[in-house]
């Protein structure tokens, strides 16, 4: 269950190579670092990944405190689902800025989909250590503690991804299934509540995967399952 929820906002997960100004080089500049980010950036406007990373590693390879360019490699290896290579870039992107938690999530989620829950799980909780806000991380945990069948803590950690995202409706429905495993009826029905407005279609899959027939009336108008 956690796996394959969590992928579905993967890719607002994984940011993409940000962008940043050139200036011409000058005698003080380290040419070769120059000249390989300037082809990494044209290889990712013409939509080439593989050669983009290939650049980027020699840009790195030039200059190894450019975490610009080892965050980029790893968000390539990641789109590819090069895991293994996408996890290796993230490790060496944070040995030069250990505070970034964008990228702590990015690790946590390439760890999880190696098959390491614990290493995922502690990345993503460092990302929260970091920022509090980062709603992605919050479900990530969440999602991984429902995996494990802890929905008391899954709860604990959807509860934030819904507050900080409101009209996140998958946030939201596995928040109600959380509550519905803790047997918590008050709380789940709550989470109907919330869906209807916005998210009928959702508050419908909720009231069927969580047993709430007293609640049926609520979305009885939208027909079919």
């Amino acid at each position: 269950m956690g796996s394959m929820e969590v992928r579905i906002l993967s890719c607002r997960a994984l940011p993409t190579p940000g962008k940043s100004r050139f200036h011409p080089p000058t005698a003080t500049m380290n040419f070769d670092h120059f000249r390989y980010t300037l082809r990494a950036i044209v290889f990712d406007w013409l939509r080439m990944p593989d050669k983009s990373a290939e650049a980027y590693v020699e840009s790195f390879r030039a200059n190894p405190r450019d975490v610009r360019a080892a965050r980029s490699i790893g968000w390539i290896h990641a789109q590819k689902k090069r895991w293994s290579a996408a996890a290796e870039w993230f490790d060496k992107a944070l040995a030069l800025e250990p505070e970034d938690a964008n990228t702590w999530y990015n690790l946590g989620y390439a760890l999880e989909q190696l098959g390491n829950p614990e290493g995922g799980l502690a990345a993503l909780r460092r990302a929260v250590e970091l920022n509090p806000k980062h709603d992605l991380a919050w479900y990530g945990i969440g999602m991984m503690h429902a995996h494990r069948g802890d929905h008391v803590a899954a709860a604990e950690a959807l509860e934030q991804a819904a507050t900080l995202q409101p009209m996140n409706g998958v946030a939201w429905y596995a928040l109600g299934m959380a509550r519905y495993h803790n047997n918590q009826p008050d709380k789940v029905e709550a989470v109907i509540r919330h869906l209807v407005d916005y998210e009928p279609q959702t508050a419908k899959r909720l009231v069927h995967d969580a047993q709430r027939s007293d609640l049926q009336h609520l979305v009885a108008h939208l027909g079919g399952r």
